[in-house]
């Protein structure tokens, strides 16, 4: 039975979604905060999480920030539903490293269409890097297999440094910090390497990378 993790402060918004779930098949588990959301994540994994953005304690952005930091937390499915419904919003809620956002009021059958495909494209993704683990030549000790370089991803300088902090598993807060730019820079260029590459979210650009064998570390300077 898929699990869903739902978060929200509003008791009647929880009753309702977990009813709602549970009658289309899915185990759900309930809180009340971020701060009991990243407790109940560490209990037991789910295979998605649905947050709401305003509550007590911790708000739904910092527990998304917190929950990619997480073992386990850097790839799961994150759905923010919310009355926030302002372009800003949104472009926050991307920015702090959701896969999707959902306004209130909503059609319960689009929440539930929505959790599939986030929970599909999950399966799909964690099913191909394992594909391609198994699927590792052992290589001889004497030979060292080539390795993409940097030259050949079609990226400016600052899209190669996301990209590779993209893949390190950072959020685009983390990465602003380090980078020295804001989180909305780093949205622009993730977009821009997405769009480069065909690609159409983070999980996929995981891929593309491990399957390309491009690493988290820079490339040494000529």
């Amino acid at each position: 039975m898929k699990r869903v993790l739902v978060v929200d402060d509003d008791p009647l918004s929880l009753k309702v979604l977990s009813r709602h779930l549970t009658q289309h098949g899915y185990r759900v588990c309930t809180g009340a905060s971020g701060v009991e959301g990243l407790r109940l994540f560490a209990q037991e994994q789910p295979d998605v999480v649905v947050s709401d953005v305003v509550m007590p304690e911790m708000d739904g952005f910092e527990f998304c920030r917190q929950l990619r930091q997480q073992r386990g937390g850097e790839l799961v499915p994150f759905i923010f539903l919310s009355s926030r419904g302002e372009v800003d919003d949104r472009v926050q809620g991307y920015e702090w490293g959701a896969d999707d956002y959902i306004i209130k009021p909503f059609e319960p059958l689009e929440l539930v269409a929505k959790i599939e495909a986030q929970i599909e494209r999950s399966r799909r993704t964690q099913s191909e890097i394992l594909r391609l683990i198994q699927q590792q030549p052992q290589a001889k000790p004497e030979v060292v297999a080539p390795r993409p370089t940097p030259a050949e991803l079609p990226l400016t300088a600052a899209e190669e440094r996301v990209f590779r902090e993209v893949i390190r598993g950072s959020t685009n807060k983390q990465i602003g910090e380090k980078l020295f730019i804001s989180p909305r820079t780093v949205q622009t260029h993730l977009t821009n390497i997405l769009s480069k590459l065909s690609l159409e979210n983070r999980s996929q650009l995981v891929r593309f990378a491990y399957e390309r064998g491009y690493s988290a570390e820079e490339e040494p300077a000529e």
